[in-house]
C-alpha cells in the first residue's frame, strides 16, 4: 500500500511538472479557447453543447459547432435503427418482385431491346444466349396490403401489413465488394464514414454504457468477405466506429481484463490518464486524443453493461419460440435478431446484422430456399417482438442486400434449377417501423424484372430517407475533410416522400 502511494504522488509531481511547462502563449491561447467555450455554451444550454451522453434529440457536441450543424433538422420519426443486411444479393425475382408472364418464356433469350446494352458482369458477359429462367418458386398475395410474398418466407407473409416493399432499388455497382460499401458508406471506394457512424456522429448516444453503433455477423457463414470498414467510422472521429460484438465468452475483444489481475485500480489509471492526454490535447488540438479517451471510458464502462446485455438466459421460452430454434444458439442470425432487439431495448442507436450466403450464381433454388429458413422466422419474430413492446413506432427496420438478380440464367438452365447473376439496376428492399408507410409497395419492374419502369429509388435516395426519418436534411449534414465537404449521400439523392406517413 504504501508503495503504491509513493507512486501515485511521484506521478502526481510528473503531471504538476508537465503543466508548469507551459509558456504565457500557451496559458492565453488555452484560456481565451476555454473562456469562449465556455460562453458559447451559456447560449447554446450549457451541457447539451458540449455533447452530454444522453444527449436528446437537438443537442449539439463541438464537432458539429465547427462544422455549422444543429441537429435534428426537423422532428425526427427514428429513435433506432435495425439493419439486416444480406450479404450476397437476394434474388428479388424468387422472393418479392412476382413476374407471372415469364412461365410462358421460359428458356427464350432475354430481348436486347430490355437488355438495353446494360454491363454485365466478367461471369456471364461471354455467355452466347441469355435464356430466362422463370422462378419456381409460389407466389400468393398477403395481408389487406395484397403484397406479393413467395412461399419459402411463410413467417414473413404473415406481417406484410407492417412492411414497405421498395421494387425499384438501383445501384451503381455491379460487383459484391464496391457494392457493399456503396450501401454502408455512400460510396463504391472504402474509406468513407458509415452509415452507423454518420448517426453517432451526428445525434450522439442514448446509452452512455454502450456503444451508439454495434455490428452482429451470423457465424459460421460462407460467402463474399466482409470487412470491419463496412461499419467503420472513415474520417470521423474513432469513437464513432461500429463495434462488433462476437458469439462466446468474449463478445467484446480486449475488453476483459487480463488474466490475474482485478481491476481495482483501473478507475485511478483512466483518470490520470485522461490528465496526461488533457494536456496532450491543449498542446496539439488534436481531437483523435479526446476520442481515443472517450473509447477508453466506453471500455470501462463496457466491462459492466455488456455481459448483462449479452446474456439471453432471462428471456422467456415463449420469446425462443417466437424467433426459433436457432434462437437458443448465439451467434446464429435467429440470436443476433433477439441480441439486436435487446440491444435496442437499451436504445443502442444502430444495430448492424450482417448475414452472408445469398450470393446464387449456381443452384439459385435451393440457395435461396435455405437461407430463406435460416432467416425468415427471425424477421418476421423481430417485427413482431418490437411490435408487442411498443417500440416498432419510433424503430426503423430494414431489410436487403447490395443489388438483385438477373431474369436470365448464368449457366445450364433446367426446368427445375437455374443460377442467377448480380443485377444492380432493379431490386428489392424493405422497411418498417418509425414512420414508414405500413402496408406498401413502391416502385415497380418490367415484366422480366430487369428494368425499372417507375419510382425509382437509387442508393443515394435510400440514404436520404433513412436520414431525414431521423431528423437529418442529408443536404446540410456535413463533415468537412481535407478541404472538402462530405456528406452520406454525396451530391445527390432526394427523400423518397411517398414511402413516408
Amino acid at each position: 500500500m504504501c508503495h503504491n502511494h509513493d507512486i501515485l504522488k511521484s506521478n502526481n509531481k510528473d503531471l504538476q511538472q508537465v503543466e508548469k511547462l507551459w509558456d504565457r502563449r500557451q496559458f492565453l491561447t488555452k484560456t481565451s479557447l476555454g473562456l469562449g467555450a465556455l460562453a458559447l455554451g451559456s447560449l447554446l444550454h450549457g451541457e447539451k453543447a458540449f455533447g452530454a451522453v444522453n444527449s436528446s434529440p437537438g443537442s449539439l457536441n463541438l464537432d458539429m459547432l465547427k462544422n455549422g450543424l444543429g441537429l435534428p433538422h426537423h422532428i425526427p420519426k427514428a429513435k433506432r435503427i435495425v439493419y439486416l443486411f444480406q450479404s450476397g444479393g437476394p434474388s428479388q425475382l424468387d422472393l418479392f418482385d412476382y413476374k407471372p408472364k415469364l412461365v410462358d418464356m421460359f428458356g427464350k433469350d432475354l430481348p436486347t431491346s430490355i437488355r438495353k446494352g446494360q454491363r454485365l458482369t466478367g461471369m456471364s458477359a461471354e455467355q452466347t444466349a441469355f435464356p430466362i429462367a422463370p422462378s419456381i418458386m409460389n407466389f400468393k398475395q398477403y395481408g389487406e396490403s395484397r403484397a406479393w410474398v413467395s412461399d419459402v418466407m411463410p413467417y414473413l407473409s404473415e406481417v406484410v401489413d407492417d412492411l414497405c416493399f421498395i421494387k425499384s432499388m438501383q445501384t451503381d455497382a455491379i460487383n459484391h465488394d464496391p457494392a457493399i460499401t456503396f450501401l454502408q458508406t455512400g460510396n463504391q471506394l472504402p474509406g468513407r464514414p458509415s452509415i452507423g457512424a454518420w448517426l453517432s456522429y451526428g445525434l450522439g448516444s442514448d446509452n452512455e454504457n454502450l456503444p451508439t453503433f454495434i455490428t452482429l455477423i451470423t457465424k459460421n457463414m460462407g460467402g463474399q468477405p466482409l470487412y470491419s470498414r463496412l461499419w467503420g467510422n472513415g474520417f470521423l472521429p474513432t469513437e464513432h466506429q461500429g463495434v462488433q460484438f462476437r458469439s462466446g465468452k468474449d463478445p467484446v475483444l480486449y475488453l476483459n481484463d487480463p488474466e490475474n489481475y482485478d481491476g481495482h485500480d483501473r478507475r485511478k489509471m483512466l483518470d490520470y490518464l485522461g490528465k496526461l492526454n488533457s494536456l496532450q490535447y491543449d498542446a496539439y488540438g488534436d481531437s483523435e486524443i479526446n476520442a481515443r479517451m472517450n473509447q477508453y471510458e466506453m471500455a470501462f464502462r463496457m466491462q459492466t453493461s455488456v455481459p448483462e446485455v449479452t446474456d439471453l438466459s432471462d428471456e422467456p421460452d415463449y420469446i425462443f419460440d417466437m424467433y426459433g430454434t436457432d434462437s437458443r444458439n448465439p451467434g446464429t442470425y435467429a440470436a443476433n435478431c433477439l441480441m439486436a432487439r435487446k440491444l435496442l431495448e437499451k436504445d443502442v442507436k444502430f444495430v448492424q446484422l450482417y448475414h452472408q450466403g445469398w450470393d446464387q450464381h449456381a443452384g439459385c433454388p435451393g440457395g435461396v430456399i435455405n437461407q430463406s429458413k435460416l432467416t425468415d422466422q427471425a424477421n418476421a419474430a423481430l417485427i413482431k417482438d418490437l411490435k408487442q413492446r411498443g417500440m416498432l413506432d419510433d424503430t426503423l427496420v430494414i431489410w436487403g442486400g447490395e443489388f438483385g438478380r438477373t431474369v436470365y440464367s448464368q449457366g445450364q438452365l433446367t426446368a427445375t434449377n437455374y443460377g442467377r447473376d448480380h443485377h444492380p439496376k432493379a431490386f428489392t428492399m424493405w422497411m418498417c417501423g418509425a414512420g414508414v408507410k405500413p402496408g406498401f409497395t413502391y416502385g415497380e419492374t418490367d415484366d422480366f424484372g430487369y428494368n425499372v419502369v417507375k419510382d425509382p429509388v437509387h442508393v443515394h435516395d435510400f440514404h436520404a430517407t433513412l436520414l431525414h426519418l431521423f431528423g437529418i436534411n442529408h443536404e446540410r449534414f456535413i463533415f468537412k475533410h481535407q478541404g472538402r465537404r462530405f456528406r452520406l449521400t454525396d451530391v445527390h439523392g432526394h427523400v423518397v416522400k411517398d414511402v413516408l406517413e
